[in-house]
Protein backbone atom coordinates (compact mmCIF):
# COMPACT_ATOMS: atom_id res chain seq x y z
CA UNK A 1 0.00 0.00 0.00
CA UNK A 2 1.76 3.65 -1.16
CA UNK A 3 1.59 6.36 1.66
CA UNK A 4 1.57 9.54 0.70
CA UNK A 5 2.70 12.42 2.65
CA UNK A 6 3.45 16.02 2.40
CA UNK A 7 5.46 18.91 3.70
CA UNK A 8 5.83 22.54 3.12
CA UNK A 9 9.30 23.57 1.34
CA UNK A 10 11.32 25.70 4.08
CA UNK A 11 15.32 24.75 3.81
CA UNK A 12 15.43 21.69 5.34
CA UNK A 13 13.30 20.12 1.89
CA UNK A 14 15.51 22.18 -0.22
CA UNK A 15 17.15 18.20 -1.54
CA UNK A 16 13.43 16.91 -2.32
CA UNK A 17 12.42 20.40 -3.83
CA UNK A 18 15.27 19.32 -6.92
CA UNK A 19 14.63 16.25 -6.63
CA UNK A 20 10.62 16.55 -7.90
CA UNK A 21 11.82 19.08 -10.05
CA UNK A 22 14.20 16.94 -11.66
CA UNK A 23 12.39 13.81 -12.42
CA UNK A 24 10.72 14.68 -16.04
CA UNK A 25 9.54 17.36 -17.93
CA UNK A 26 11.08 21.29 -17.73
CA UNK A 27 10.78 21.39 -13.51
CA UNK A 28 14.81 21.17 -13.94
CA UNK A 29 15.02 24.42 -15.95
CA UNK A 30 12.39 26.00 -15.03
CA UNK A 31 12.94 25.58 -11.26
CA UNK A 32 8.94 26.68 -10.79
CA UNK A 33 10.00 30.58 -11.03
CA UNK A 34 8.21 30.83 -14.37
CA UNK A 35 5.14 32.44 -12.22
CA UNK A 36 6.77 35.04 -10.36
CA UNK A 37 9.01 36.79 -13.29
CA UNK A 38 7.44 38.46 -15.89
CA UNK A 39 8.06 37.47 -19.48
CA UNK A 40 11.03 39.60 -20.20
CA UNK A 41 12.65 39.37 -16.76
CA UNK A 42 12.40 35.36 -17.39
CA UNK A 43 14.31 35.23 -20.72
CA UNK A 44 17.35 37.33 -19.01
CA UNK A 45 18.16 34.48 -16.41
CA UNK A 46 19.69 31.31 -16.62
CA UNK A 47 18.88 27.94 -15.10
CA UNK A 48 21.94 28.86 -12.44
CA UNK A 49 19.78 32.13 -11.48
CA UNK A 50 16.55 30.02 -11.35
CA UNK A 51 17.99 27.97 -8.85
CA UNK A 52 18.99 30.58 -6.91
CA UNK A 53 15.68 32.46 -6.41
CA UNK A 54 14.03 29.25 -6.02
CA UNK A 55 16.53 29.07 -3.37
CA UNK A 56 16.04 32.50 -1.83
CA UNK A 57 12.30 32.00 -1.62
CA UNK A 58 12.35 28.76 0.15
CA UNK A 59 15.06 30.28 2.17
CA UNK A 60 13.49 33.63 3.43
CA UNK A 61 9.81 31.82 3.53
CA UNK A 62 7.59 31.75 3.87
CA UNK A 63 7.56 28.54 1.55
CA UNK A 64 6.30 28.82 -1.76
CA UNK A 65 5.06 25.59 -2.28
CA UNK A 66 4.30 22.14 -0.89
CA UNK A 67 6.57 18.79 -1.33
CA UNK A 68 4.59 15.62 -1.33
CA UNK A 69 6.37 12.30 -0.64
CA UNK A 70 5.44 8.54 -1.65
CA UNK A 71 6.56 6.15 1.06
CA UNK A 72 8.87 8.91 2.01
CA UNK A 73 10.44 9.53 -1.42
CA UNK A 74 10.27 12.57 -2.73
CA UNK A 75 7.76 12.77 -5.31
CA UNK A 76 5.94 16.03 -6.37
CA UNK A 77 5.64 19.66 -6.09
CA UNK A 78 2.85 22.24 -6.20
CA UNK A 79 3.48 26.30 -6.09
CA UNK A 80 1.24 27.85 -3.84
CA UNK A 81 1.19 31.73 -2.43
CA UNK A 82 -0.08 35.05 -2.72
CA UNK A 83 -1.34 35.85 -5.88
CA UNK A 84 0.44 39.40 -5.62
CA UNK A 85 4.00 37.92 -5.93
CA UNK A 86 3.60 36.01 -8.92
CA UNK A 87 4.38 38.19 -11.29
CA UNK A 88 3.49 36.64 -14.33
CA UNK A 89 -0.12 35.98 -13.07
CA UNK A 90 -1.06 39.74 -12.03
CA UNK A 91 0.61 40.73 -15.74
CA UNK A 92 -1.01 37.87 -17.90
CA UNK A 93 -3.43 40.01 -19.88
CA UNK A 94 -6.04 37.12 -20.11
CA UNK A 95 -5.76 36.67 -16.12
CA UNK A 96 -6.34 39.95 -15.49
CA UNK A 97 -9.33 39.99 -17.45
CA UNK A 98 -11.15 36.71 -16.26
CA UNK A 99 -10.14 37.28 -12.44
CA UNK A 100 -12.71 38.72 -10.37
CA UNK A 101 -10.51 39.54 -6.79
CA UNK A 102 -8.64 42.96 -7.00
CA UNK A 103 -5.20 41.87 -8.41
CA UNK A 104 -3.15 43.84 -5.41
CA UNK A 105 -5.42 41.36 -2.80
CA UNK A 106 -2.89 39.63 -1.19
CA UNK A 107 -5.77 37.28 0.47
CA UNK A 108 -5.94 35.93 -3.07
CA UNK A 109 -3.46 33.13 -3.20
CA UNK A 110 -2.73 30.98 -6.30
CA UNK A 111 -1.82 27.70 -7.42
CA UNK A 112 0.58 28.05 -10.49
CA UNK A 113 2.46 24.75 -11.13
CA UNK A 114 2.34 20.96 -10.45
CA UNK A 115 5.82 18.72 -11.03
CA UNK A 116 5.61 15.19 -10.78
CA UNK A 117 8.11 13.16 -10.80
CA UNK A 118 7.53 10.78 -14.39
CA UNK A 119 8.43 7.24 -11.63
CA UNK A 120 5.55 8.58 -9.53
CA UNK A 121 2.67 9.61 -11.70
CA UNK A 122 -0.46 8.13 -11.89
CA UNK A 123 -0.76 7.60 -8.00
CA UNK A 124 -2.82 10.44 -7.45
CA UNK A 125 -0.30 13.03 -6.31
CA UNK A 126 -1.86 16.02 -7.53
CA UNK A 127 -4.67 15.61 -5.99
CA UNK A 128 -2.78 15.01 -2.79
CA UNK A 129 -0.49 18.58 -3.38
CA UNK A 130 -3.58 20.20 -4.09
CA UNK A 131 -5.24 19.05 -0.63
CA UNK A 132 -2.10 20.10 1.19
CA UNK A 133 -2.12 23.54 -0.55
CA UNK A 134 -5.40 24.35 0.12
CA UNK A 135 -4.88 23.20 4.09
CA UNK A 136 -1.65 25.76 3.64
CA UNK A 137 -3.40 28.89 2.03
CA UNK A 138 -6.52 28.18 4.72
CA UNK A 139 -3.97 28.42 7.76
CA UNK A 140 -2.05 31.09 6.11
CA UNK A 141 -5.17 33.06 5.97
CA UNK A 142 -5.86 33.25 2.53
CA UNK A 143 -9.66 34.41 1.93
CA UNK A 144 -9.53 32.41 -1.88
CA UNK A 145 -7.73 30.75 -3.98
CA UNK A 146 -7.05 30.51 -7.71
CA UNK A 147 -6.04 28.47 -10.38
CA UNK A 148 -5.50 28.17 -14.24
CA UNK A 149 -5.63 24.66 -15.31
CA UNK A 150 -6.49 22.68 -18.25
CA UNK A 151 -9.71 21.36 -19.14
CA UNK A 152 -8.45 18.13 -20.49
CA UNK A 153 -11.80 16.70 -21.88
CA UNK A 154 -11.82 20.08 -24.29
CA UNK A 155 -7.89 20.27 -25.30
CA UNK A 156 -5.43 17.59 -25.55
CA UNK A 157 -1.82 18.57 -24.52
CA UNK A 158 1.09 16.76 -23.47
CA UNK A 159 1.90 15.62 -19.92
CA UNK A 160 4.35 18.27 -19.85
CA UNK A 161 2.06 20.64 -20.58
CA UNK A 162 -0.20 20.08 -17.49
CA UNK A 163 2.09 21.87 -15.63
CA UNK A 164 -1.07 23.99 -14.37
CA UNK A 165 -2.78 20.90 -13.54
CA UNK A 166 -6.23 19.14 -14.80
CA UNK A 167 -9.27 21.34 -13.73
CA UNK A 168 -10.70 17.51 -12.84
CA UNK A 169 -8.16 17.77 -10.43
CA UNK A 170 -9.75 21.23 -9.07
CA UNK A 171 -13.44 20.34 -9.54
CA UNK A 172 -13.00 17.38 -7.32
CA UNK A 173 -11.18 19.56 -4.67
CA UNK A 174 -14.54 22.44 -4.56
CA UNK A 175 -13.47 24.37 -6.80
CA UNK A 176 -15.60 26.51 -9.46
CA UNK A 177 -15.06 27.40 -12.51
CA UNK A 178 -15.40 31.09 -12.37
CA UNK A 179 -13.67 32.69 -15.75
CA UNK A 180 -12.13 31.39 -18.86
CA UNK A 181 -8.59 32.52 -20.42
CA UNK A 182 -9.29 30.98 -23.03
CA UNK A 183 -10.93 27.80 -25.17
CA UNK A 184 -9.94 24.73 -22.93
CA UNK A 185 -7.90 27.20 -19.88
CA UNK A 186 -10.65 28.24 -17.34
CA UNK A 187 -9.93 29.92 -14.31
CA UNK A 188 -11.18 28.40 -11.02
CA UNK A 189 -12.00 29.93 -7.59
CA UNK A 190 -11.89 28.57 -4.06
CA UNK A 191 -13.65 30.35 -1.31
CA UNK A 192 -11.80 30.01 1.88
CA UNK A 193 -14.43 32.17 3.95
CA UNK A 194 -17.14 30.52 2.75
Amino acid sequence: MTTITTKAATPTEWDDVQRTLTGGGDGASCQCVWPVLRNKDWNATTKEQRVEILLDEITTGPPPGIVAYVDGEAAGWIRIGPRPGQARIVNTRTIVAATQEPLDDGDVWAVTCFSVRRDQRGKGLNAALLAAAVDYARTSGARLIEAYPVDTAAVKVSSNDLFHGALSTFLTAGFAVVGELRSGRPLVSLNLAA
